[in-house]
């Protein structure tokens, strides 16, 4: 039973820091909103993207160097491409809430604004934590690395031994 609840305990932090940082990023995501839509006329999603873009930065750095340091830092092109694509359609959908509630229902308060911007940040955070953990900051292929370490290991074991000789 103890595999399973130390695999319980990884993702519990695993979680908790997702959480700690994603938390930082909400905040910074509404004060730049706010921000934006106090000293701008912009429309209210386009300050939500300006906001989402700023927080989407700041996620990345506290993810790859907090959350996810012990991760597979191979291919960061390859890993930052992944998260901006998914960021991307993270923003789509948190967006998408606030645009809806904005222009489909006509809530444009700034009260208003800020609530449906926290609810889209919630359902984009689901879609995000899934598709960073599984795509993103993969974990170490540990079945590969042993694979490889058996092979070089049969190797080696294969060599003729050196020959000592005797004076």
């Amino acid at each position: 039973m103890e595999p399973r609840s130390s695999g319980l305990q990884r993702l519990v932090r695993e979680v908790a820091k997702f959480g700690a940082v994603g938390g930082a990023g909400v905040l910074v995501n509404l004060g730049v909103f706010n921000l934006v839509r106090h000293v701008s006329d912009l429309p209210v999603v386009r300050a939500s993207i300006i906001a989402t873009v700023v927080a989407i930065a700041f996620n990345y750095v506290g993810f790859r160097y907090w959350t996810y340091r012990d991760r597979d830092k191979g291919g960061r092109t390859r890993e930052l491409t992944l998260f901006l694509m998914f960021s991307a359609i993270g923003l789509v959908i948190e967006n998408g809430v606030l645009f809806l509630a904005t222009y489909g229902f006509g809530w444009d308060s700034p009260l208003q604004s800020n609530i449906f911007k926290f609810l889209g940040i919630g359902v984009a955070t689901l879609f995000r934590f899934w598709s960073y953990r599984t795509w993103v900051f993969r974990t170490m292929p540990a079945r590969e690395a042993v694979a490889r370490a058996e092979s070089i290991l049969e190797q080696e074991s294969r060599k003729p031994a050196p020959q000592q000789r005797v004076p």
